[in-house]
């Protein structure tokens, strides 16, 4: 088997192309929906679903919850459209990291590290789910990691559920009015 060489070069312009275009997306949709007059729970479900894949819109999702709760919109179906949205996006974040890792895994950290960090995250992985969905962290990236890490699957879903529902009610209750 041939061991194929990576072209560092190649590489860094692809990276490069890659984060402008999430610039550009996320510079054009944020300002679209924030600046005219478009304010529907579809736009909201589109830049919310958008928000949360670990790669695709930079711009905080709780500003564009809040945004929308201010608009007036029913706080109940916002947050299930919110929690519901983010839920589907950060699923296939943990789907794309479960299976497209174990060759990355291998090559770049080696099995021995891999070892030594799939136990760290097993002894503090549900806390570490639960507070980056409470918390305006990048849960999308904890969500990416935890796929990664083959956790169990319920776990996840479980613990960045829960701390999904904490996140959008407590903004609920302090936004809200």
């Amino acid at each position: 088997m041939r061991r194929r060489r990576i072209d560092i070069k190649r590489l860094a312009i692809s990276v490069s192309l890659f984060i402008l275009m999430i610039v550009i997306a996320s510079l054009t949709i944020g300002r679209d929906i924030y600046e005219s007059g478009e304010k529907s729970l579809y736009s909201f479900a589109i830049v919310n679903f958008f928000g949360y894949l670990f790669f695709f819109l930079l711009m905080p999702m709780e500003l564009a919850f809040i945004f929308y709760l201010r608009a007036g919109y029913d706080p109940v179906l916002l947050n299930l459209v919110a929690v519901a949205t983010a839920m589907a996006s950060q699923s296939i974040d943990y789907l794309i990291g479960y299976f497209f890792s174990k060759g990355i895994i291998d090559r770049l950290i080696g099995r021995r590290r891999y070892e030594k960090a799939e136990a760290e995250i097993r002894k503090y992985g549900n806390w570490m789910l639960l507070l980056s969905n409470i918390l305006p962290l990048s849960s999308p990236v904890v969500s990416l990691a935890a796929g990664m890490l083959k956790y169990r699957i319920k776990d996840a879903f479980f613990y960045s559920l829960t701390g999904m529902l904490v996140r959008y009610l407590l903004l609920t209750l302090i936004f809200h009015g």
